[in-house]
């Protein structure tokens, strides 16, 4: 709490924890000219957790300048969330408190989980992409026999000058409808093509001019 940096509220911080290999990381508030870029003193403690080896948070205690203390803000508890889990203690004046007490129902990577059913998720280096463009969901032939097949277009074909080019092809399917859940995880614009080159709007906004009719599951 010493050694935070806190011109502007004159209210300094300090935080520091029990890693679960015995060692103890510690953190204090770093403030800046333009508030918002503020850093909590339990930020500094996880970036310190990670420089230094990683591993689980057991405990944590922030205090305030006079040594009392003081609970995490909402952004802090899910950063001690993600790296000290529900059963790591946190000091308070009437005793510790697990994370669960503090953050219930929280939100971490068992929830990513869930995000798209199996085969469906969307490689890492396109996370950042999606929600934008279009998937072209169309018939193909493998081994004489019709699937279905698709491709991840960068362009939404709604604005001049938008970049175009394949962001990602897509696997072979028995059906329209598992290309269609594959091209709705990545972008909600999403437009079947049928073997006579009819289009159909699959997509989770109104159909946009220029598609003759709304798609529906055979």
């Amino acid at each position: 709490m010493a050694r935070a940096y806190a011109p502007y509220s004159k209210f300094p911080v300090g935080a520091a924890a029990l890693v679960d290999d015995g060692r103890i990381v510690v953190g204090c508030n770093v403030e800046n000219a333009s508030y918002g870029l503020g850093l909590c003193a339990e930020c500094g403690l996880v970036s310190n957790l990670q420089v230094t080896g990683g591993g689980r948070l057991v405990a944590l205690a922030c205090v305030d300048g006079d040594g009392r203390p003081l609970m995490p803000c909402g952004r802090c508890r899910q950063l001690l969330w993600e790296h000290g889990g529900p059963d790591c203690l946190i000091d308070h004046a009437d005793g510790p408190l697990p994370m669960s007490a503090l953050l219930p129902h929280a939100f971490d990577d068992t929830d990513l989980g869930r995000l798209a059913p199996s085969g469906l998720s969307v490689p890492a280096a396109l996370a950042l992409k999606i929600g934008t463009g279009t998937v072209f969901v169309h018939p193909d032939v493998a081994d004489g026999q019709q699937v279905w097949t698709g491709y991840w277009e960068r362009s939404s074909g709604t604005v001049d000058g938008e970049p175009a080019g394949i962001l990602e092809e897509g696997p072979t399917w028995g059906t329209a409808a598992e290309g269609v859940a594959w091209g709705r995880i990545r972008t909600p614009r999403v437009v079947v093509v049928d073997a006579q080159g009819s289009t159909s709007w699959a997509g989770d906004t109104p159909r946009p001019a220029g598609i003759e009719q709304d798609w529906s599951t055979p």
